[in-house]
């Protein structure tokens, strides 16, 4: 019997594979290409940077609409017709996605919301957690649920770094200026997930590499993160060799079951063709 069912975004990069593990369904978000837009999660992400290269212009994203979960909430309901839904949003302060499912709820009343205040795989680290913690308390109702998911992501720590200053440019989420500086310098920011607010918190420099290793070292001894789970979230031209990397960094570390996640679309539009993000809890 299926009490509470859970919703996300496709924001959350979270896998077919693990969504049918967890009877999780999804809500597209959308991205559109000059003038025609996708539902996220059904093109290649690598569609993006493509685009970019042929363009110069970055996809621009959009939020899930009512629309997009009326069908999914009617789908669910007509199935499991006793069971509450779960919303685990994708943060509310950067996009009209958690509003729209409120509107689409109005007059469902077996839909609840917790917004997560993360985006990404820290939202489906955090997504995970609560499936299995449901699972494991079948007396449940969807407000303990509820209640145990806003504490679960309270102990979510993300941050990310973007490809380059300059896709940033084009997408207009920073100066001309800054981006050529930054080109020139090789300064990579840190783009951290604080309470919903994407805000970079620090600028490193130097190649990709030896940023990615320092800034993983210094995240996790700074947040005092938990080495039990990892989730890192790739974008399209994140190389295998990064990739290995990144892995021994974390394997270095102490970090146990290390989870990677290739990047949707919309993560892709906001970091970049080779742009890497971590989510761990706290201890």
């Amino acid at each position: 019997m299926h009490k509470i069912i859970i919703t996300v975004e496709s924001g959350s990069d979270m896998t077919q594979d693990l969504a049918d593990k967890y009877n999780i369904y999804i809500v597209p978000m959308h991205v559109t290409f000059g003038t025609q837009t996708k539902d996220d999660g059904f093109f290649p992400a690598e569609e993006i940077p493509a685009f970019f290269d042929k363009t110069g212009q970055v996809p621009k994203t959009s939020g899930s609409t009512p629309q997009d979960f009326i069908k999914v909430f009617d789908e669910i309901h007509e199935k499991y017709p006793q069971a509450s839904i779960l919303h685990l949003a994708y943060s509310a302060v950067t996009t009209c996605s958690m509003q729209s499912a409120q509107i689409a709820a109005e007059k469902r009343d077996y839909v609840r919301f917790v917004d997560t205040k993360h985006v990404t795989v820290a939202q489906t680290a955090i997504t995970l957690r609560v499936a299995k913690l449901i699972q494991a308390h079948p007396e449940w109702d969807v407000d303990r649920a509820a209640r145990e998911a806003e504490k679960i992501s309270a102990k979510m720590r993300m941050f990310f770094l973007p490809s380059n200053l300059s896709f940033l440019r084009a997408g207009g989420r920073v100066s001309n200026a800054a981006a050529i500086a930054g080109t020139l310098l090789k300064i990579r920011p840190m783009i951290e997930v604080v309470d919903g607010h994407l805000n970079a918190t620090r600028k490193y420099r130097g190649n990709l590499e030896k940023v990615i290793a320092r800034s993983i070292s210094e995240y996790t001894e700074n947040e005092k993160l938990s080495r039990d789970e990892v989730w890192i979230v790739y974008t399209p031209r994140f190389t295998q060799n990064l990739l290995d990397k990144t892995r021994q960094t974390l394997q270095g570390l102490g970090f146990k079951d290390i989870h990677l996640l290739h990047s949707g679309g919309v993560i892709t539009t906001h970091g970049g063709p080779c742009a890497f993000g971590m989510a761990a809890f706290t201890d």
